[in-house]
């Protein structure tokens, strides 16, 4: 859509920072008001706005789509969404190993089993970790505890998370980042050892590598996103 403002401003708002274009509120596709919970994502969120051309393209502005998920769809029922995310313990990509060749499971050992560590350290958990795609059940235990930790994240973090955790395959990997103050490039390394492994392997492929860039720019944003989200100094 043609733009329709000249001015993006920050105002302090009932539970946190609103944004205003020529000192209109922005509000979510579902028409809340769109409030942040601190200054640091508020000033990311006007930055987007500051930033468009001649037209309003919602694409660019990743910072607000996930500021919108976390109103419109988070905050409307946080157990439900929490629950969708929690899921993915039960198939999480750190406990799916390859049975060969050896470098490949050397990788896997090196990178995936210090996460499941500090998972189990974190969060008193077990995991059940195999070879091959087969799946395994999991603890019963394991899974109601992990989802107790996602439920106690606020909207915005959780959204920031289902981003991490539907991109990676993994609950952990998410987690590291969130709650583990882990580096998010090297949770992304980690979550891509199966596909590097391929490319050294085979080649590069056009299009899987603009997809893999596409995919890290969406994991990088998310991991920033929650990083703003704990940066609550006025």
């Amino acid at each position: 859509m043609k733009r329709f403002y000249k001015e993006v401003a920050l105002t302090k708002a009932e539970g946190g920072w609103s944004i205003a274009l020529d000192a209109r509120p922005v509000r979510t596709p579902a028409r809340a008001l769109l409030v942040l919970p601190t200054p640091a994502l508020a000033e990311a969120v006007a930055d987007e706005w500051r930033g468009q051309g001649d037209t309003v393209d919602p694409a660019s502005m990743a910072m607000t789509g996930l500021a919108n998920a976390a109103i419109d769809h988070v905050a409307t029922d946080p157990a439900a969404f929490a629950a969708t995310i929690a899921r993915y313990a039960q198939s999480d990509l750190l406990c799916y190993r390859a049975d060969g060749p050896d470098a490949l499971v050397a990788r896997q050992e090196a990178a995936w089993n210090p996460l499941l560590e500090w998972a189990r350290a974190r969060y008193d958990v077990a995991f059940a970790v195999t070879q091959g795609i087969i799946p395994v059940p999991q603890p019963e235990e394991t899974l109601s505890r992990l989802a107790a930790a996602v439920l106690t994240l606020d909207p915005f973090t959780m959204a920031g998370l289902s981003t991490l955790v539907t991109i990676s395959g993994s609950l952990v990997c998410g987690l590291a980042i969130v709650e583990g103050g882990h580096n998010p490039e090297s949770i992304w390394r980690a979550a891509e050892i199966d596909e590097a492994w391929q490319v050294e392997q085979w080649g590069e492929d056009a299009e899987a590598t603009a997809r893999s860039a596409r995919r890290y720019a969406d994991f990088a944003t998310a991991a920033a996103f929650c990083a703003l989200c704990r940066n609550r100094n006025d």
